[in-house]
């Protein structure tokens, strides 16, 4: 009977994974999306506001993403229904929508999220201010076919643009905004799905504010890099393929120059993300910059020939912004990990898996209870039983085995059955 449940429950692992859906991600700066930047030469010659619907309908269109997250918009609502009126949806595409505004670090320029909303729902939005820029969070789940039973995934995308700068001060003020991140995200006590993508302004992966968001004290909160290429990347040919700042080596005053020879646009994930664990998962081998082929360091997007995209997509994103985006794609699955409901106890098991392997129960009355761990393939790794009290608790137990996928049962008396997928 066990063996035929594990069999089953594998089973409908594979269907689950036949009947995934995929989610694009596209993270941009578009450089002072606003008629009041409070930069004198980035003005409504230099960077006009109907030349910058043109360019980004071109990139938006040729990318079709279904979440784009974009910094640099300015800070009233009309900038928002302005792009997604007049870039977005046009040409019969009428489903997109765009969070809530949030600006209450003041200045000129905020951050925005626009959405499919054939794939998601907004569910909640909040923020963390800093001394600069609101660091804004929007709540999202999947519009799963079984939604109305409840089977969906949540997904919570972050958005920042931290302080610009080489000097010290401007690292340690970087350190501070991803510090209040990581407070606000750890303070409230439930890891998940999390995508955090932005201008970072980062010189290399040593900076102490990336090093915040990679290292987090509490594994279970902090970020990963999708391509982990660790180093310093300023000015480095040998990172010169994820190089996202300038696209101008010349500028009339708006642009920055210098040409590609930063990664300061970046889009990061949750270990749950990264290992797929929650129903979500990465593709890092889509993660890329786009029109960036390696080719062009301290160079422009246009020079030299761009082979990579269109040329009037390589000539939009030179006249857009000095950023390139950033492009990733996910794994939707809604029903990845979720035990059948049909039982008098529920368990919540903690992915990824470290060194141990942490479960929380709670159940309506006392009970002895059997877990038994599997690996993909039918074998039986460990078997033990715990006397578990009605109410909420904790267990931990060591975790002993190599990075893969693997399977809980966990049994009642009733001979009542709930199967976990565990990530390590």
């Amino acid at each position: 009977m066990k063996r035929t449940l594990l069999l089953l429950s594998l089973a409908m692992l594979f269907f689950a994974a036949s009947a995934q859906d995929t989610l694009r991600m596209m993270q941009y700066n578009l450089m002072y999306y606003t008629e009041n930047s409070g930069v004198s030469d980035c003005n409504a010659v230099t960077n006009n506001l109907d030349q910058k619907d043109a360019n980004l309908r071109t990139i938006f269109h040729y990318v079709t993403p279904d979440v784009f997250c974009v910094n640099e918009i300015g800070s009233a609502a009309a900038y928002a229904d302005r792009i997604l009126n007049n870039v977005i949806n046009v040409d019969g595409i009428d489903y997109y929508r765009h969070g809530p505004l949030t600006n209450y670090s003041g200045g000129y320029i905020a951050n925005m999220i626009f959405y499919d909303s054939r794939k998601l729902t907004l569910h909640s939005h909040t923020y963390v201010t800093t001394s600069y820029r609101d660091i804004t969070g929007y709540k999202m789940y999947y519009n799963s076919p079984d939604l109305a039973s409840g089977d969906t995934v949540f997904m919570t995308f972050w958005i920042a643009h931290l302080k610009a700068g080489s000097s010290a001060d401007n690292a340690n003020a970087r350190l501070v905004q991803t510090q209040r991140l990581m407070n606000r995200i750890s303070a409230s006590g439930n890891p998940g799905n999390y995508v955090l993508s932005g201008d970072f302004n980062v010189y290399g992966s040593e900076e102490s504010c990336y090093q915040e968001l990679v290292n987090y004290s509490n594994s279970l909160y902090r970020f990963y890099d999708p391509i982990d290429r660790s180093g310093h990347w300023n000015n480095n040919w040998e990172f010169s393929d994820i190089h996202t700042q300038s696209t101008h080596t010349q500028s009339d005053g708006c642009f920055s120059t210098g040409g590609l020879d930063d990664r300061f646009d970046i889009i990061l994930v949750s270990p749950y993300v990264y290992y797929g664990s929650a129903g979500v998962r990465v593709l890092p081998e889509t993660y890329h910059a786009l029109g960036q082929d390696g080719e062009r360091f301290n160079g422009t997007i246009l020079s030299p020939a761009n082979e990579l995209i269109p040329s009037n997509v390589a000539q939009a994103l030179y006249n857009q912004s000095d950023h390139l985006p950033v492009i990733t794609d996910f794994v939707i699955d809604a029903t990845a990990g979720v035990a059948d409901r049909a039982t008098d106890f529920q368990f919540r098991v903690v992915n990824p898996i470290r060194e141990r392997l942490d479960i929380y129960f709670h159940g309506a009355q006392s009970d002895l209870y059997t877990f038994e761990i599997f690996s993909v393939d039918g074998k039986s790794l460990a078997r033990f039983k715990e006397h578990l009290d009605d109410g909420g608790q904790r267990l931990s137990w060591p975790f002993p085995y190599k990075q893969g996928v693997y399977l809980l049962q966990i049994s009642d008396s009733k001979q009542q059955h709930q199967i976990y997928k565990l990530v390590k």
